[in-house]
Protein backbone atom coordinates (compact mmCIF):
# COMPACT_ATOMS: atom_id res chain seq x y z
CA UNK A 1 0.00 0.00 0.00
CA UNK A 2 1.05 3.71 -0.47
CA UNK A 3 2.42 5.30 2.00
CA UNK A 4 0.57 7.99 4.26
CA UNK A 5 2.27 10.92 2.39
CA UNK A 6 1.49 9.84 -0.95
CA UNK A 7 -1.96 9.63 -0.33
CA UNK A 8 -2.14 12.73 1.56
CA UNK A 9 -0.51 14.15 -1.76
CA UNK A 10 -3.08 12.79 -3.89
CA UNK A 11 -5.95 14.00 -1.25
CA UNK A 12 -4.11 17.86 -1.89
CA UNK A 13 -4.23 17.52 -5.59
CA UNK A 14 -7.81 16.62 -5.89
CA UNK A 15 -8.94 19.72 -3.29
CA UNK A 16 -6.46 22.89 -4.44
CA UNK A 17 -3.37 21.87 -2.27
CA UNK A 18 -2.11 20.96 1.33
CA UNK A 19 -3.43 24.56 2.53
CA UNK A 20 -6.50 23.73 1.33
CA UNK A 21 -7.03 20.42 1.67
CA UNK A 22 -5.68 21.26 5.97
CA UNK A 23 -8.50 23.45 6.14
CA UNK A 24 -10.66 20.62 4.85
CA UNK A 25 -9.49 17.98 7.20
CA UNK A 26 -10.77 20.36 9.76
CA UNK A 27 -9.94 20.22 13.88
CA UNK A 28 -8.11 16.77 16.04
CA UNK A 29 -10.33 14.87 17.74
CA UNK A 30 -10.32 15.44 21.26
CA UNK A 31 -13.34 13.81 23.39
CA UNK A 32 -12.28 15.52 26.57
CA UNK A 33 -15.50 15.93 28.83
CA UNK A 34 -17.33 14.21 27.42
CA UNK A 35 -20.15 12.86 29.83
CA UNK A 36 -22.44 10.19 30.04
CA UNK A 37 -25.85 12.35 28.94
CA UNK A 38 -23.88 13.30 25.73
CA UNK A 39 -22.48 9.61 24.90
CA UNK A 40 -26.31 8.91 25.20
CA UNK A 41 -27.65 11.66 23.06
CA UNK A 42 -25.09 11.70 19.83
CA UNK A 43 -25.56 7.63 19.95
CA UNK A 44 -29.70 8.30 20.34
CA UNK A 45 -29.56 10.90 17.29
CA UNK A 46 -27.45 8.45 15.41
CA UNK A 47 -29.93 5.92 15.34
CA UNK A 48 -33.09 8.45 14.64
CA UNK A 49 -30.62 10.05 11.86
CA UNK A 50 -30.21 6.32 10.10
CA UNK A 51 -32.56 6.67 6.88
CA UNK A 52 -34.09 9.75 7.46
CA UNK A 53 -33.57 13.26 6.63
CA UNK A 54 -30.47 14.35 8.90
CA UNK A 55 -31.78 17.79 8.52
CA UNK A 56 -35.20 17.32 10.14
CA UNK A 57 -33.66 15.54 12.86
CA UNK A 58 -31.17 18.08 13.87
CA UNK A 59 -34.20 20.64 13.72
CA UNK A 60 -36.32 18.87 16.27
CA UNK A 61 -33.32 17.88 18.62
CA UNK A 62 -34.06 20.21 21.25
CA UNK A 63 -37.45 18.45 21.06
CA UNK A 64 -36.02 15.48 21.52
CA UNK A 65 -33.89 16.42 24.36
CA UNK A 66 -36.89 17.75 26.16
CA UNK A 67 -38.47 14.77 25.63
CA UNK A 68 -35.51 12.27 27.07
CA UNK A 69 -34.60 14.73 29.71
CA UNK A 70 -31.41 15.34 28.33
CA UNK A 71 -30.94 11.67 27.56
CA UNK A 72 -30.22 11.29 31.60
CA UNK A 73 -28.24 7.64 31.45
CA UNK A 74 -30.17 5.90 34.73
CA UNK A 75 -33.40 8.09 33.54
CA UNK A 76 -34.05 6.35 29.93
CA UNK A 77 -32.29 2.85 31.50
CA UNK A 78 -35.70 2.29 33.75
CA UNK A 79 -37.72 3.87 30.46
CA UNK A 80 -41.49 2.07 31.61
CA UNK A 81 -44.50 1.59 29.29
CA UNK A 82 -46.40 4.61 30.13
CA UNK A 83 -42.91 6.69 29.15
CA UNK A 84 -42.73 4.54 26.06
CA UNK A 85 -45.97 5.34 25.39
CA UNK A 86 -46.16 8.66 25.61
CA UNK A 87 -42.73 8.94 23.66
CA UNK A 88 -44.96 7.10 20.49
CA UNK A 89 -47.54 9.97 20.79
CA UNK A 90 -44.64 12.70 21.18
CA UNK A 91 -45.23 14.72 17.89
CA UNK A 92 -42.16 16.74 19.51
CA UNK A 93 -40.07 13.81 18.26
CA UNK A 94 -39.62 11.56 15.36
CA UNK A 95 -42.37 8.96 16.28
CA UNK A 96 -40.62 5.41 15.90
CA UNK A 97 -40.94 3.17 17.99
CA UNK A 98 -38.44 0.90 17.65
CA UNK A 99 -35.30 3.32 17.65
CA UNK A 100 -37.08 5.47 20.70
CA UNK A 101 -36.33 1.80 22.44
CA UNK A 102 -32.74 1.52 21.71
CA UNK A 103 -32.84 4.69 23.86
CA UNK A 104 -33.30 2.87 26.65
CA UNK A 105 -31.56 -0.37 25.52
CA UNK A 106 -28.43 1.65 25.15
CA UNK A 107 -28.80 3.39 27.96
CA UNK A 108 -28.55 0.33 29.59
CA UNK A 109 -25.65 -0.91 27.86
CA UNK A 110 -23.87 2.42 29.03
CA UNK A 111 -24.50 1.22 32.65
CA UNK A 112 -23.09 -2.01 32.29
CA UNK A 113 -20.23 -0.77 30.55
CA UNK A 114 -19.73 1.82 33.45
CA UNK A 115 -20.04 -1.33 36.10
CA UNK A 116 -17.36 -3.48 34.29
CA UNK A 117 -14.88 -0.93 33.90
CA UNK A 118 -15.22 0.55 37.47
CA UNK A 119 -15.59 3.64 35.54
CA UNK A 120 -18.54 6.10 33.78
CA UNK A 121 -18.93 5.25 30.65
CA UNK A 122 -17.84 8.26 28.91
CA UNK A 123 -14.59 7.55 30.29
CA UNK A 124 -14.48 4.48 29.01
CA UNK A 125 -15.18 5.34 25.68
CA UNK A 126 -13.02 8.64 25.84
CA UNK A 127 -10.26 6.75 26.62
CA UNK A 128 -10.53 3.78 24.32
CA UNK A 129 -7.45 2.58 23.49
CA UNK A 130 -7.52 3.80 19.17
CA UNK A 131 -5.23 0.81 17.95
CA UNK A 132 -8.18 -0.66 19.03
CA UNK A 133 -10.93 1.62 17.55
CA UNK A 134 -12.95 -2.10 15.97
CA UNK A 135 -13.32 -3.31 19.31
CA UNK A 136 -14.86 -0.07 20.42
CA UNK A 137 -17.17 -0.42 17.13
CA UNK A 138 -17.95 -3.86 18.20
CA UNK A 139 -18.78 -3.24 21.52
CA UNK A 140 -21.80 -0.62 19.79
CA UNK A 141 -22.77 -3.05 17.75
CA UNK A 142 -23.07 -6.07 19.56
CA UNK A 143 -24.14 -4.82 22.60
CA UNK A 144 -25.97 -1.77 21.61
CA UNK A 145 -29.27 -1.26 19.75
CA UNK A 146 -29.27 -0.07 16.15
CA UNK A 147 -25.59 0.73 16.36
CA UNK A 148 -24.26 -1.39 13.82
CA UNK A 149 -22.93 -0.56 10.20
CA UNK A 150 -21.41 2.93 10.35
CA UNK A 151 -23.98 4.43 12.68
CA UNK A 152 -22.03 4.14 15.78
CA UNK A 153 -18.67 5.52 13.69
CA UNK A 154 -20.36 8.44 12.93
CA UNK A 155 -21.81 8.97 16.44
CA UNK A 156 -18.19 8.80 18.41
CA UNK A 157 -17.17 11.05 15.42
CA UNK A 158 -19.46 13.75 16.53
CA UNK A 159 -18.28 12.70 20.54
CA UNK A 160 -14.66 13.57 19.32
CA UNK A 161 -13.34 10.09 19.86
CA UNK A 162 -10.10 8.96 17.50
CA UNK A 163 -11.29 6.86 14.78
CA UNK A 164 -12.25 6.10 11.24
CA UNK A 165 -15.50 5.71 9.73
CA UNK A 166 -15.73 3.21 6.53
CA UNK A 167 -17.44 5.16 4.31
CA UNK A 168 -17.82 4.91 0.80
CA UNK A 169 -14.95 6.65 -0.33
CA UNK A 170 -12.90 5.44 2.58
CA UNK A 171 -13.16 2.11 1.56
CA UNK A 172 -12.82 3.00 -1.58
CA UNK A 173 -9.04 4.13 -0.79
CA UNK A 174 -8.73 1.13 0.89
CA UNK A 175 -9.77 -1.34 -1.93
CA UNK A 176 -6.79 0.63 -4.29
CA UNK A 177 -4.37 0.29 -1.37
CA UNK A 178 -4.71 -3.37 -1.62
CA UNK A 179 -5.75 -3.30 2.24
CA UNK A 180 -9.36 -4.83 1.28
CA UNK A 181 -10.93 -5.86 -1.40
CA UNK A 182 -14.69 -4.55 -0.62
CA UNK A 183 -16.17 -3.28 2.47
CA UNK A 184 -15.14 -4.39 5.74
CA UNK A 185 -17.41 -6.36 7.80
CA UNK A 186 -16.06 -9.58 8.94
CA UNK A 187 -13.50 -9.51 11.92
CA UNK A 188 -10.29 -10.43 10.10
CA UNK A 189 -11.20 -7.51 6.99
CA UNK A 190 -12.05 -5.31 9.88
CA UNK A 191 -8.43 -6.13 11.52
CA UNK A 192 -6.94 -5.61 8.29
CA UNK A 193 -8.33 -1.92 8.28
CA UNK A 194 -7.30 -1.22 11.60
CA UNK A 195 -3.70 -2.52 10.92
CA UNK A 196 -3.57 -0.53 7.94
CA UNK A 197 -4.66 2.73 9.86
CA UNK A 198 -2.65 2.42 12.92
CA UNK A 199 0.62 2.10 10.12
CA UNK A 200 -0.33 5.28 8.54
CA UNK A 201 -0.69 6.82 12.45
CA UNK A 202 2.72 5.87 13.41
CA UNK A 203 3.98 6.70 9.96
CA UNK A 204 2.90 9.95 9.99
CA UNK A 205 1.80 11.31 13.58
CA UNK A 206 -1.64 11.64 12.84
CA UNK A 207 -4.62 10.93 14.57
CA UNK A 208 -7.16 8.21 13.04
CA UNK A 209 -9.77 10.76 12.36
CA UNK A 210 -6.98 12.79 10.26
CA UNK A 211 -6.88 9.69 8.29
CA UNK A 212 -9.58 9.06 7.64
CA UNK A 213 -10.47 11.85 6.55
CA UNK A 214 -7.49 12.19 4.04
CA UNK A 215 -8.52 8.81 2.46
CA UNK A 216 -11.98 10.13 1.65
CA UNK A 217 -10.81 13.14 0.16
CA UNK A 218 -8.34 11.28 -1.64
CA UNK A 219 -11.45 9.67 -3.55
CA UNK A 220 -14.02 12.27 -3.60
Amino acid sequence: MRSFDEIYQIAAERHGGAEALRAKIGSLADPTGLTNDRVLSELSKNVFRAGFNWKVIEAKWAGFEDAFHGFDVGRCAMMDDAWFDALVQDTRIVRHGAKIQSVRDNAAMLQELAAEHGKPAAEVIANWPREDFIGLLQVLKTRGTRLGGNTGAYALRFMKVDGFILSRDVVARLVAEGVVDKAPTSKGAMRKAQDAFNAWSQESGRSLTEISRVLALSIG
